[in-house]
């Protein structure tokens, strides 16, 4: 059995590449999938309550996908912002190129496909949509939390979905008392919690 998570670098297991159909920001797509990536036979529950709960994403600047996977959040913000620079971060090499073939499929060309390292740090974002990966870990979550929210502009919003029995309620009081950034409970729908957290100009 491998041991490749989707958190993995690098992951050695065979690829298994699948086609899947959904729909994206009001239009009906076919993407491309693979193992070792999460959730790679279906848009998983967590990321569709996302992408049902956010309000439209600014028309420009940037605009972050924090743990892409095979990049249905960084599509739609893509599709719906077609102005904006998207920025699909993941540290999984199969991920970044699945969402680079999407895009390809979809005939965008705003989206960078990047890991962390490879985005310029003067970048700052005018919202961030994730569905993180709580399961690398408290102090690995809290780590890339604390490294991508503080670069939100002024006033921009990060917009998170979280489990209930993962720690929804932990992770938005940290948000608060650690980042000093304004949270509030967006949206409550089966099991996930959906948490807007504000950057304010002192934060």
């Amino acid at each position: 059995m491998s041991s490749d998570h989707y958190f993995s670098s690098s992951p050695r297991s065979d690829p298994g590449a699948r086609t899947i159909r959904l729909r994206l920001a009001g239009r009906e797509v076919e993407l491309v999938t693979a193992a070792g990536v999460f959730s790679p036979e279906h848009l998983d529950q967590g990321t569709r309550v996302l992408l049902d709960t956010v309000p439209e994403p600014p028309s420009s600047g940037h605009l972050l996908d924090l743990g892409a996977g095979w990049g249905p959040i960084a599509l739609s913000l893509a599709i719906r912002s077609p102005d904006a620079t998207v920025w699909a971060v993941d540290v999984n090499e199969r991920a970044l190129d699945l969402v680079r073939r999407n895009s390809t499929r979809l005939g965008i060309t705003n989206v960078n496909a990047v890991l962390p390292a490879d985005v310029p740090p003067d970048v700052r974002f005018a919202t961030i949509w994730s569905n993180p990966p709580i399961r690398v870990g408290k102090q690995e979550l809290h780590a890339m939390l604390s490294h991508w929210l503080p670069r939100l502009d002024d006033d921009a919003v990060a917009w998170l979905v979280v489990a209930k029995h993962l720690g929804a309620e932990s992770l938005q009081r940290w948000l608060g008392d650690e980042l000093h950034l304004e949270v509030e409970r967006a949206a409550n729908s089966t099991g996930f919690r959906v948490l807007a957290a504000r950057r304010t100009a002192h934060a």
